[in-house]
Order: structure tokens, then C-alpha cells, then sequence
């Protein structure tokens, strides 16, 4: 079987970086071409079960007993295995899995990928329910790729209340990660990101041989310290275009900072200069290098315009920004942020994840097209959207701000309701099935204005007054 290949961005904030003090783990699902069709879902323990099978590389994995029920957002065809991508447990732990990065000949010469190993369709599904903070989940990921090994290169966040770890693999066998100060943030394109690494410090835990494999290969090219995408990573032309511009232009916006798109060395660990919001993060996925001359849609030549790969784009499947909140009840303290399709012509709604079951409209995402359920809705809006950009982009930016807005007011409400309910499950699966009826309300609604505008400057038409 051909694997599925991805590419996605991440975005990471701390909690003394983010505007009411909760952590941030989001990421864009793109695919490698064409649609995958995602939904939303809840996974009960009674579902785990007590082996996984990996449908990419036939490995089978052994869980542990007592999972945690975690929300989920797989492919609607798992013919390819499950790509769980992004969920919240019932003890309010993040997980997005994964983002595709990059590697070099030295690495894999010495610990080569294992072709029945695990990967990115198997992550969440073999650790999320099974952790109880963002710590545990490196370590669980780290004794499985130790155990099993992985055919791929894969960066992974985890988050709790207090701390987000990022965490990257490195060939076959190894993996590496770092804690995120509280003050930060990280946009993680699809390469290696972790550059400046402390083998002594408790920010960062790696696989046990790690720092002796760098110094029994001479892996190291620095003449001080040790950067791990020095060592482990790539730094190629291809690099300079696909990935580097990416983090260049939110490390632009959120920090000011005034390196050059192509800069090999744009840092991993970044500051803002104020804090940021849900609507900072999902601004930042969806953006498309705006007010440069590399935007597609923009004034710049057509050389411009395509030289580097933008972050929204027609390959995005999904966004989803996992939020655990600080200062409210445990009970909705996990928000699963999530929307379907290109992100330039979509908006995120505000799930709760202590859940038993997810809206209509979303847990039910067809393989083939109907625009009824949110993914294809998402996809037709993008692809009309997409073919008169200025027409259609105040639009759609009216609709995504009136619709957070009014999720938001929902969410206000459940909130206060929910923060004296001892059993607040069916309160918050209501409140979910009112915000997803809203936005499949609010989104049908922007698909007929955009039909009825377009319509009027068809080609094919004819009047008395013409």
C-alpha cells in the first residue's frame, strides 16, 4: 500500500503568552493532494480496546488497560488507518499529531526508519487516552518509538493546563523534546524546528543515547553548543521555500521581527509582542503571506505569487486549536476549536470535550460529496471563494467574525451554567449541537450570497440594458 503523505503547520502558545492565560496547541491537517475527508468524534474507552493495528505498516501494539475517553478527529475513510490528528482526554491533555518534518543522510544511515513501525495514522490513538499530563505523553510516545520504531519524521505537541511540550522524532528509533517557556510561542513549519537543545535542563527530555550518538558519530557541525536542526535536520533550497516562509511571516506579525523569508535560521522560540488570542491563532493558519508580494491572491508578479508555499491553502483539511483553559472548572476547561476545509474561507467553533458524543453536521462526514455536513460545505465555500478572492473575502471574513462572535455568546452562557452543574455533560453536548447548527446555518447562508454575487458577473449572460 502507497502511504498517505501530509504536510501541515503548527502553532504553539504558552499560557503567559496567550491572552487569558490558557495553553494553545493548533495545527492545519493538509493533505498531500486533493480531499480527505475529516469528521469529529468522541472514542469511549469501551472502543479502545486491548490491541491496536496499524494499518500502514501491519505493526500491533498492546495498550494498556483503563483508557480515557478523548474527542478525535479522523479520516471519515480509515481505509489508510485511523489519522486520529487532534483530541482532548477527559483529564483535559492535548494531543495534535503530527506535523511532517524533515531529516538528513547522516541520521538515517545510522538509525533507519523501520518500515513496520508506527507513524502519524497511529499517535493519538496509542497515547492520548492513556496520559495524564503533557510530560507523561512525551515519555509514552518516546518508549513507543523506541519499542516499535517509525517510518517517518514526525513532530508532535502535547499540552495541559500549565506546560506544552513539543516533541520531534529522529530516525528510526530516537526523538527529542523541548517544554515551551510560559512567554512563547512556536510556529513549526515541515521541517526539523528544535535548534538550541540543553541535554541538562529540565525543559527538554530526549531518548537516553541520544547526546552519545551525536558525539560517537561526529554529527555535530557547530563549534559550540548543540543545535539539534544542525545535527538532525535539513537546511535545503527546498527548505528556503516551503517551510522557512511559513514561520517567517508569523514570527513578522507576532513579533516584529525582520529576517528574510528564506533565513535558514529563524528561531524555534519566539516571543510576542502582545498576547495572543484564539482569533491571533486561526488568523495565523489561515493566512496566505497578505500585504507582501507573495501573496497569491496579492498585486505581486506571478513569479511572486508562487515562489513560496503559503500556510492556508487549498490542501487544508482541517484546523484545530486545543485550548485548556486556567481559571474555570475542569468540567470545560478543554475546548476543541476545529473547522473544516480551507482555512481562508472558514471558521472555527468552540467544542467542549468533556463529551459523550459530538453535533451533527460534523461526527457524520461522508467519503464522497455532500455539502450538508461541514467538511464539503467547508471545501465548496473555499473553491467559490478561491475563484474571486476580493469579492468573496469580506464575505467570508463578516461571516467568520459574526459566527465566533455568536459561538462565543454560546459559550459565555454554557459556561455559567456549566460552572454549577455537578453533571454538566448534557448541558455541554447541547451547547456543542446549537453552536454546530449555527455555523452550518451561518456557512449555508455565505454559500448563497456568494452564489448570488457571482452569479450576476457569469460570462454567459444578457440583458435588454446590455
Amino acid at each position: 500500500m502507497d502511504r498517505k503523505k501530509a504536510s501541515c503547520t503548527t502553532l504553539l502558545v504558552g499560557k503567559k503568552a496567550s491572552i487569558d492565560g490558557s495553553t494553545m496547541i493548533a495545527r492545519n491537517e493538509d493533505s498531500g493532494s486533493g480531499s480527505e475527508p475529516q469528521k469529529f468524534v468522541v472514542i469511549t474507552p469501551e472502543q479502545q480496546g486491548n490491541e491496536f493495528y496499524a494499518v500502514l505498516s501491519g505493526c500491533r501494539i498492546r495498550l494498556p488497560k483503563d483508557p480515557l475517553r478523548y474527542t478525535s478527529t479522523p479520516e471519515a475513510d480509515e481505509s489508510q488507518g485511523v489519522w486520529a490528528a487532534s483530541g482532548i482526554n477527559e483529564e483535559n491533555i492535548a494531543m495534535t499529531a503530527t506535523e511532517t518534518i524533515t531529516t538528513n543522510s547522516r541520521v538515517l544511515a545510522i538509525d533507519p526508519y523501520v518500515e513496520d513501525g508506527i507513524g502519524e495514522a497511529d499517535f493519538v490513538s496509542i497515547v492520548l487516552p492513556y496520559i495524564h499530563s503533557a510530560k507523561e505523553g512525551v515519555l509514552r510516545l518516546g518508549e513507543l518509538l523506541e519499542t516499535y520504531g517509525t517510518y517517518e519524521a514526525n513532530g508532535i505537541a502535547f499540552s495541559d493546563a500549565e506546560e506544552i511540550w513539543y516533541m520531534e522524532t529522529i530516525g528510526g528509533h530516537h526523538w527529542a523534546a523541548f517544554r515551551l517557556p510560559d512567554e512563547a510561542y512556536v510556529v513549526a513549519p515541515n521541517r526539523l524546528n528544535i535548534d538550541h537543545f540543553d541535554f541538562a535542563s529540565e525543559m527538554t527530555l530526549c531518548s537516553q543515547d541520544l547526546e552519545q550518538l551525536i558525539e560517537d558519530y561526529q554529527l555535530n557541525p557547530d563549534f559550540e553548543g548543540i543545535n539539534l536542526r544542525h545535527i538532525f535536520g535539513s537546511s535545503s533550497e527546498k527548505d528556503t521555500r516551503y517551510n522557512n516562509p511559513r514561520a517567517w511571516y508569523i514570527q513578522k506579525h507576532f513579533s516584529g521581527t525582520a529576517a528574510e523569508p528564506i533565513n535558514q535560521e529563524l528561531p524555534f522560540v519566539c516571543y510576542p509582542k502582545q498576547k495572543l488570542s484564539v482569533e491571533d491563532v486561526k488568523w495565523a493558519l489561515s493566512s496566505h503571506f497578505q500585504n507582501t508580494p507573495f501573496d497569491p491572491y496579492g498585486t505581486g508578479t506571478e513569479t511572486q505569487k508562487t515562489q513560496f508555499r503559503s500556510i492556508a491553502l487549498n490542501r487544508n483539511q482541517q484546523v484545530h486549536i486545543l485550548q485548556i483553559r486556567n481559571h474555570v472548572p475542569a468540567a470545560i476547561a478543554g475546548i476543541h476549536w476545529l473547522a473544516f476545509g480551507p482555512n481562508t474561507f472558514n471558521g472555527v467553533v468552540p467544542f467542549y470535550a468533556a463529551i459523550t458524543k459530538t453535533p451533527l453536521g460534523y461526527c457524520d462526514t461522508t467519503k464522497t460529496y455532500d455539502p450538508s455536513n461541514s467538511y464539503w460545505l467547508g471545501r465548496t465555500l473555499a473553491l467559490i471563494g478561491d475563484s474571486d478572492y476580493d469579492r468573496y473575502s469580506d464575505l467570508a471574513n463578516r461571516f467568520e467574525m459574526e459566527t465566533m462572535a455568536a459561538c462565543r455568546r454560546i459559550q459565555q452562557e454554557t459556561d455559567r451554567k456549566a460552572s454549577v452543574d455537578k453533571q454538566p455533560t448534557r448541558l455541554l453536548e447541547e451547547a456543542n449541537a446549537e453552536m454546530a447548527e449555527l455555523y452550518l446555518k451561518n456557512a449555508t447562508t455565505l454559500l448563497g450570497k456568494m452564489v448570488e454575487s457571482g452569479s450576476n458577473k457569469m460570462a454567459l449572460r444578457f440583458s435588454l440594458a446590455d
